[in-house]
């Protein structure tokens, strides 16, 4: 009874040995840095270095763009402050209505009346 409690004991240690051996095995293709998920872990992580970058390098062209925008505007509004001011003293003139435009006609035809003497058709 002890052999075969022996032998049962064994044959068991082997299996749990030979378990974990590919276990190992898979985890070992698991962790791999180029086809298992430890590479997968490594093309995001550098994908997200990536996008950081792409994005501090956008938000300093908005920043600058910004910039450039306001400054326009207020070069803007001061011309359209300027605008309104002369606008505003064209009414003060005298006598200075812009002309009316000429009304737009078509071409002119007129018969002039036949010479004496001569053959008009």
């Amino acid at each position: 009874m002890e052999l075969i409690a022996d032998i049962l004991l064994v044959a068991g240690a082997l299996g749990a040995g030979l378990y974990c051996h590919v276990l190992a095995r898979r985890l070992g293709r698991f962790n791999d840095l180029e086809k298992g998920v430890g590479g997968a872990v490594a093309v995001l992580s550098a994908q997200v270095d990536d996008l950081t970058r792409a994005l501090r390098a956008a938000q300093a062209t908005a920043n600058g763009s910004a910039q450039s925008l306001e400054a326009l505007t207020e070069r803007a509004e001061g011309a359209a402050k300027r605008l309104e001011l002369l606008l505003a003293s064209m009414h003060d003139l005298p006598g200075t209505a812009p002309p009316a435009p000429a009304p737009e006609t078509g071409p002119v035809f007129r018969r002039h009346p036949a010479a004496a003497g001569t053959d008009a058709p």
